[in-house]
């Protein structure tokens, strides 16, 4: 995919109008991430996505977005 610009405009020399872009001078493929790592031991720092009630690990897909409606749970509203 081409990369997009991040803003387009017209400079101007007397008569004369020029259109100027500005495209970012990085790709998504070029960008390095880095891990968070502790101080004083040189390990990694993991972050586990757990389930708050079983404690177990939820991977990516099944995480969803949501806002609690009330603060009665679903078990107790079955009831």
């Amino acid at each position: 995919m081409a990369p997009r610009a991040n803003w387009k405009g017209f400079l101007r020399l007397s008569l004369v109008n020029c259109p100027v872009a500005l495209y970012p001078a990085t790709s998504e493929s070029e960008k390095i991430s880095l891990n968070q790592l502790n101080r004083q031991t040189g390990h990694r720092i993991k972050y586990l996505k757990v389930d708050a009630e079983t404690g177990e690990e939820v991977p990516n897909e099944d995480i969803v977005k949501g806002y609690a409606r009330s603060t009665i749970s679903r078990s107790q509203r079955h009831r």
